[in-house]
């Protein structure tokens, strides 16, 4: 509709500002109306779950760390952990790969040194009076090497078996059943000097496993292509004998206890090793489940398989190889039964341990035999927790050393007093008395450390 043509524009007067009458209006209000005005309150904004941003991914960590800190048991604390499955590299102990201790060093966090550490003397507990007594009168030689001498013979010369044993199981087949008599023997008769144990368990063939988190990649492939993730990994392992105890064994050194030594570094995937990626279940097991009593290791025993032995190692000009199967063994097996006992207790990577766990293994093909001694400090081993972890994994060990020489009729010949020696004083180690791990879980609860619903449940 067009305008009329009389019409004129009129133009009005100065105006006041916007600003000037906000100004005018708040002059007259007071403190007290300011504090009974309703202020507005938004949800803060955080970015999605289901994003791809890095943001989003920070968050989803986050809220999955949330879950794992309030969970309210072992079992539950464990499930969490698992429950997701991603490919992952699979460790095997005992492996024929070139220098594998030094990959599983970086691994493991683990700083090795040769020799056995120290006996430490266990400290009284807290509150209990120190009463002088007279040191534990030393075991006999005597009668142990007797029946070391008659596990030796039992498999050698008495006992006559028919027909030959499958191949690459030659040495299995008298060494397997030799270990079994050799260390229920051994604990039979030590269990007077030693009472721990009398009361322990004694496993044959039981299974361990452990899952962890160590290092990151970038996905090449698939829907998640582009994306850092981190690194995997799962040992998978069988004993020969594991004894189990109901208390901790000391510890050797301090939790904190630095070691001028670096640990081995790979600069490329553990795909060179070789290591292979596999998917399935993630597990962590001891032997046993969270509501054992003995939920503590002791000593393991692993026995070396056929492919491993010496005399092949030497035929294929590889005996550099010889004690880095053992070192290897020692190093995986050792770290993954110290950390599922860390992990039943409730620690883990995003709440890392507050004393040390400690386990021994004896590593052996029949007739050599080599020591080690481990102490868990961390379990911090993922990227996001290692940046401020100066902690590390300690394992001790010593070359392997024969047992005997040779079995010559009904004698054994060469019979090597030192490495019995050495095995009774691995059997002979015990927990600190009067201190159990009820009341050390209570002083790290005490201390805002870990929750007390994380103890193992009693039968």
């Amino acid at each position: 509709m067009a305008a009329a043509r009389g019409w004129r524009l009129v133009p009005r007067g100065p105006r006041r500002s916007l600003h000037a009458e906000a100004a005018v209006g708040t002059a007259g209000v007071t403190g007290a109306d300011v504090a009974a005005a309703p202020v507005a309150r938004y949800p803060p904004i955080v970015a999605s779950l289901t994003a791809k941003s890095k943001a989003a991914r920070q968050r989803r960590v986050e809220r999955w760390h949330a879950a794992v800190h309030a969970a309210p048991s072992v079992d539950e604390k464990i499930r969490l952990l698992t429950k997701m499955q991603f490919m992952k590299y699979v460790v095997y102990p005992q492996t024929f790969s070139l220098n594998a201790d030094r990959w599983y060093q970086g691994f493991t966090k683990t700083v090795f040194l040769s020799g056995l550490p120290p006996p430490s003397d266990p400290a009284p507990a807290p509150g209990l009076a120190t009463q002088p007594s007279d040191p534990a009168p030393a075991p006999d030689l005597e009668p142990l090497r007797a029946a070391a001498c008659d596990c030796l013979l039992q498999e050698h010369f008495y006992l006559r078996r028919k027909g030959r044993a499958p191949l690459y199981q030659e040495r299995e087949a008298l060494a397997s059943p030799f270990l079994d008599q050799l260390v229920a023997s051994l604990v039979g008769l030590l269990s007077a000097h030693n009472p721990v144990l009398a009361a322990a368990a004694l496993d044959r063939r039981r299974p361990v496993h452990f899952y962890w988190l160590r290092g990151e990649e970038v996905i090449l492939h698939g829907h998640r292509k582009g994306r850092v993730d981190a690194l995997r990994y799962q040992i998978n392992d069988k004993p020969h004998n594991q004894i189990r105890i109901a208390k901790q064994l000391p510890e050797f050194v301090p939790l904190d206890y630095s070691v001028p030594i670096e640990i081995p570094v790979p600069n490329c995937k553990p795909d060179k090793l070789p290591l292979f990626k596999r998917q399935y279940e993630n597990n962590i097991f001891i032997g046993s489940k969270t509501a054992d009593l003995y939920c503590y290791g002791h000593t393991q025993f692993h026995l070396l398989p056929d492919k491993l032995k010496r005399e092949r190692l030497l035929k294929q000009n590889r005996a550099d190889q010889i004690e880095v199967v053992c070192r290897a063994n020692a190093i995986a097996s050792l770290f993954a039964w110290t950390g599922a006992q860390a992990m039943y207790q409730g620690f883990w990577s995003g709440a890392d341990v507050t004393r040390p766990f400690v386990s021994q293994a004896v590593i052996t093909d029949g007739q050599y035999f080599s020591f080690f001694c481990y102490q868990l400090n961390t379990l911090a081993l993922t990227v996001q927790a290692d940046r401020e972890n100066a902690r590390r994994n300690v394992c001790w060990g010593t070359p392997s050393q024969p047992l005997y020489e040779a079995v010559e009729g009904s004698g054994v010949k060469g019979f090597n007093d030192e490495v019995l020696l050495q095995l009774v004083r691995f059997l002979l180690n015990r927990p600190e008395e009067g201190r159990s791990p009820g009341c050390i879980a209570e002083e790290a609860c005490d201390s805002g450390l870990r929750e007390p619903s994380f103890l193992p449940k009693q039968r």
